[in-house]
C-alpha cells in the first residue's frame, strides 16, 4: 500500500514496539506532526526544549532497555539535540533521533533553519542517515534501530527532508536487516575464557571492576555468581552503580576521583582486576602509569576498540558481558580469599570515606542518607552533574538493579530534570527522584511543565548551595579561592516556581526538617520540588586530583574527621 513518507516513520515505529515519542514540532517536520493524530498508539510529550527531549528519550531507555526516540525539526531543533545525543554516545544508550529537513531542493542554499545535522552529528553517533526518497524510509528505521540497540548500543540520527515526509511511496516493512560489515561478536572467545579462568585462580588480591555493560546486558545475577563464587570484592564505576547491590558484603563502591578512598587503595594492592563492560576512563585511573601497578588485567567488552585503548590488558574478551560471564562462571573454580578481605578490611577502617561529619549544619551527604532512608534504597535516582552526583554515588546505597541514572562521560549539567522525566515515563511502577544542583536545574527547568502538563510525578531534590559546586571547590583547591563567575547571587525562589508551575514547592532549612519533607512529596500526587538549602561551600571528599594517583588522594581535614558518624 503506498503511504506518505510521515505515515511511513509512524508505521515503521509500531513495529519497532515504539509507544513514547518525546518531540518538538517546527516548519521542517511538521508534515510528520500532522500524521499523528492516525497513530494514537504512540504517545507524543510535548517537550519545551529540544535538549529536554533527547535527555527525556536517554533516561527512558536507560530505565526500560529499550530505544529512546526524540524528534525535533531542522536548525536549532536539530543543533539543540547534539548534547543529549552525545550524551547517549558516551554512555552508550540505545537512541534514534528522527529530525525534518529543509526541502531537498533547499539543501546546501543556506535556506530558513538549514543546518547540516547529519555532518554535525557524524563524530558523535554510532550512525547517521540522510534521508532523500520516502522509499528508503522504513529501511533506515529498520536498520536504525538494530543499529541503535546490538553490540554497544547508541544513538542513531535520522534526517529527512520535509518534502519527503509527504512524498508516497509503497510500504513494506522488512523482516531482517542486512548489514554484512556490521557483525557484534556476542560470545567471548573460548581459550580467552580459559585464560581469564586461570587468572582468576592464580590471583590472591583480586577485584572486579564492573562499569556500565553489566546493566546494559542485565548481567546482575552473573556478576554476583562470579563474586560469590570466586569471593572477589566488587567495585562500580560511575555508570556501574547498581550493577551490584551496595549491601552486599562484597560491595567495595566507587573508584576514582570521588570515589572511596578504601576502594582506590585497594586498586593499589590488587593483583588482578577483572574489568566488565567499562572504558577504564581517566575519572577511574587517574594517572594511568599508576593504576593498579600490581595488577594482571581482564578486559570484557563488547567494543573492541576499548579494550586496551587506555589501560594495558592481559586478557581481552569481546563479546556481551552476561553470555561471558555464563562462560566464566562455568569455568572458574570456588575460591576464598580471607586475608585480602581482611586486608580490605583494614584498610576500610583506616579510610571510612563512606562517613558523615556531625553537624548542625544541613549538608547536602545528611539529604541523601535521609532520602535513602525514606525510600529504602528502592527508588530510581537520576543526577545531574557536580558535587550532588558524586554524594548521591556515595551515600545513597543503591539496592536495586539499574537504578542508578547519571550523565556519565559527557558529564553534562541539565540532564538530572528532562532525564528523570524519561525515566519516570519509562518506569512509571517506580518512584523517581531527581537530586539536582542548582545550577544544571536551571538548564531544563522548563521541563517541569512538561511534567505537570502531563502528569509525569517525578519528586526533585535541589541541592541549593548557590555555587556551581564542583567548580569553586575546584577554584578553592586549585585556584586559591580565585571564585571567579561561580557564585549565583540571585537564585530564583524555586518554591514560588514550583508553585507557577502547577507543583508542590517546600523549602527545607534546618536538619529536622528534611524527612519530613521528603515524606510530604512522597505523599503528594503529584510532581514535587524541594528546596534545600545546605552549605554554601562544603567540600565533596575524598578527591583524587585529575592526573594524578593515590599519593595525592585529599581526605576529609583532621578535625572534620573527629566528628565522623555513621
Amino acid at each position: 500500500m503506498k503511504l506518505t513518507g510521515g505515515q511511513i516513520v509512524c508505521e515503521s515505529l509500531i513495529r519497532e514496539g515504539v509507544a513514547v515519542i518525546f518531540g518538538l514540532p517546527g516548519g521542517a517536520n511538521l508534515p510528520l506532526y500532522q500524521t499523528l493524530p492516525q497513530y494514537p498508539q504512540i504517545r507524543h510529550i510535548l517537550v519545551r526544549h529540544e535538549q529536554g527531549a533527547g535527555h527525556a528519550a536517554d533516561g527512558y531507555a536507560r530505565v526500560t532497555g529499550k530505544v529512546g526516540v526524540a524528534w525535533a525539526t531542522s536548525g536549532p531543533g536539530a543543533t539543540n539535540l547534539v548534547t543529549p545525543i552525545t550524551t547517549a554516545q558516551m554512555d552508550s544508550v540505545p537512541m534514534v533521533c528522527i529530525t525534518g529537513q529543509v526541502a531537498r531542493s533547499s539543501i546546501g542554499t543556506d535556506a530558513f533553519q538549514e543546518a547540516d545535522i547529519s555532518g554535525i552529528t557524524l563524530p558523535i553517533t554510532k550512525h547517521n542517515y540522510l534521508v532523500m526518497h520516502a522509499s528508503r524510509i522504513a529501511e533506515t528505521i529498520k536498520e536504525a534501530f538494530y543499529i541503535a540497540s546490538t553490540g554497544r548500543p547508541g544513538p542513531v540520527l535520522i534526517d529527512i527532508p520535509k518534502d519527503v515526509f509527504n512524498e508516497e511511496a509503497e510500504f513494506q516493512y522488512p523482516d531482517e536487516v542486512d548489514l554484512p560489515g556490521y557483525k557484534p561478536v556476542l560470545d567471548g572467545h573460548p581459550s580467552q575464557i580459559k585464560r581469564a579462568a586461570r587468572l582468576i585462580k592464580e590471583a590472591e588480591r583480586p577485584l572486579i571492576l564492573a562499569g556500565h555493560g553489566v546493566i546494559l546486558s542485565k548481567a546482575y545475577e552473573e556478576l554476583k555468581e562470579l563474586a560469590e563464587k570466586a569471593q572477589i570484592p566488587v567495585i562500580t564505576t560511575l555508570l556501574g552503580i547498581s550493577s551490584f547491590p551496595e549491601n552486599h558484603v562484597l560491595s567495595l563502591g566507587m573508584p576514582g576521583m570521588h570515589g572511596m578512598a578504601y576502594t582506590s587503595l585497594a586498586i593499589d594492592d590488587a593483583d588482578l582486576i577483572v574489568g566488565l563492560g567499562l572504558r577504564f576512563d581517566d575519572r577511574v585511573t587517574g594517572k594511568i602509569s599508576t593504576f593498579a601497578p600490581k595488577a594482571k588485567v581482564i578486559h570484557v567488552d563488547m567494543d573492541p576498540s576499548a579494550i586496551g585503548k587506555n589501560v594495558k590488558v592481559t586478557v581481552p574478551i569481546v563479546g556481551d558481558v552476561k553470555r561471558v560471564l555464563r562462560q566464566l562462571n562455568q569455568a572458574v573454580e570456588p575460591a576464598v580469599h580471607l586475608g585480602w578481605l581482611e586486608q580490605i578490611e583494614e584498610i576500610k577502617r583506616a579510610h571510612p570515606s563512606n562517613r558523615i561529619r556531625e553537624t548542625d549544619s544541613l549538608i547536602p551527604q545528611f539529604v541523601i542518607k535521609q532520602l535513602a532512608e525514606v525510600t529504602e534504597g528502592k527508588a530510581i535516582v537520576v543526577t545531574g552533574v557536580g558535587q550532588h552526583q558524586m554524594w548521591t554515588a556515595q551515600h545513597y546505597g543503591f539496592i536495586e538493579p539499574n537504578s542508578f541514572i547519571s550523565s556519565g562521560g559527557l558529564g553534562a549539567m541539565g540532564y538530572e530534570v528532562p532525564a528523570a522525566m524519561g525515566a519516570k515515563v519509562g518506569r512509571p511502577d517506580k518512584t523517581v527522584w531527581s537530586v539536582a544542583g542548582d545550577g544544571g536545574f536551571q538548564m531544563t527547568m522548563s521541563e517541569l511543565a512538561t511534567m505537570v502538563e502531563n502528569d509525569i510525578q517525578v519528586k526533585f531534590a535541589i541541592m541549593n548551595n548557590r555555587f556551581l559546586g564542583m567548580v569553586r571547590q575546584w577554584q578553592e583547591f586549585f585556584y586559591k579561592k580565585s571564585y571567579v563567575a561561580t557564585h549565583y547571587t540571585h537564585n530564583p525562589d524555586f518554591v514560588k516556581l514550583a508553585e507557577a508551575f502547577g507543583m508542590l514547592g517546600v523549602r527545607v532549612t534546618d536538619k529536622t526538617q528534611v524527612m519530613p519533607a521528603i515524606q510530604q512529596a512522597m505523599e503528594y500526587n503529584g510532581p514535587a520540588l524541594l528546596d534545600f538549602m545546605v552549605e554554601e561551600e562544603e567540600n565533596l571528599y575524598p578527591m583524587i586530583p585529575p592526573g594524578t594517583s593515590t599519593a595525592q588522594l585529599i581526605e576529609e581535614p583532621v578535625e572534620e574527621k573527629a566528628k565522623w558518624h555513621r
